[in-house]
């Protein structure tokens, strides 16, 4: 079932996503050489904790996991696609960082994710995260009342594709709202004119997640919860929660 929501409402949940643009842009800030997935965790966790919110990520435990999240973000390097938990390990010049995180607040939740290079940056990374970044744009740009999810789905799939990129199959965006998923499931990749109509007051989280060798294939790691890519190339995640408003997406987790 989808809920729509009323202005006040999206107003909160943007509140909420200020909060996890805070936090992402702290946990960006702090990464660097020497710097453990840990402290950047704590760095997220410190901005919720002074902003009153709670993390959906912290202690969430879908049907597929071993073990519920330990952590306030994701914390995904290199070949890691989503999911990666946060650990003692110490980020290294060039590590392709991801970071997903979500916040809750007075009862409304927003989620985001950044792809960064930590110190210098390999060329190839940086056009696949300016390529994730662009895929992103498509999608929030396809999200307006009278298109349908495959609208979305079909402007993240070609901007990806176009670029020779791959696409973990299985996985992509969903409903945000009083719990961080929602439905409808909001695919990476589509056919335009179908799935369900968008509604003014829908607010979903568009989220590309892209494969620099252009395969597809992925495996879930020992811990149960990261997913790396089969080939062990790097991957790029960036998402936003973005409400569909009569006059345009208003995206709520802007940085």
């Amino acid at each position: 079932m989808v809920e729509l929501k009323t202005e006040k409402s999206i107003d909160a949940m943007h509140a909420a996503g200020q909060v996890v643009a805070r936090a992402l842009t702290a946990a960006r800030e702090a990464a660097r050489g020497g710097v453990t997935l840990l402290e950047l965790d704590e760095v997220a966790r410190e901005v919720l904790r002074d902003a009153g919110a709670t993390s959906p990520f912290l202690g969430y435990r879908p049907s597929f996991a071993p073990t519920p999240f330990p952590a306030v973000i994701c914390a995904s390097v290199n070949d890691a696609i989503v999911h990666g938990i946060p650990t003692d390990y110490r980020l290294r010049d060039g590590d392709l960082l991801s970071v997903d995180c979500g916040a809750e607040l007075d009862g409304w939740a927003s989620d985001s994710a950044i792809s960064f290079v930590v110190g210098s940056p390999r060329p190839a990374d940086l056009r696949l995260i300016e390529t994730a970044e662009r895929a992103l744009a498509a999608g929030i740009a396809a999200a307006v009342v009278g298109n349908r999810i495959g609208d979305i789905a079909h402007a993240v799939g070609r901007a990806c594709r176009t670029a020779g990129y791959g696409i973990p199959q299985g996985f992509g965006g969903h409903g945000v709202g009083r719990r961080m998923h929602e439905d409808p499931e909001v695919p990476n990749e589509g056919r335009p004119g179908r799935g369900l109509p968008l509604r003014a007051g829908m607010v979903l989280a568009i989220e590309p997640m892209l494969i620099a060798s252009g395969k597809d294939g992925y495996h879930e790691a020992p811990d149960g919860w990261t997913l790396r890519t089969d080939d062990g190339s790097r991957a790029a995640h960036v998402e936003h929660t973005v409400a569909i408003t009569e006059s345009g997406p208003r995206i709520l987790t802007a940085r």
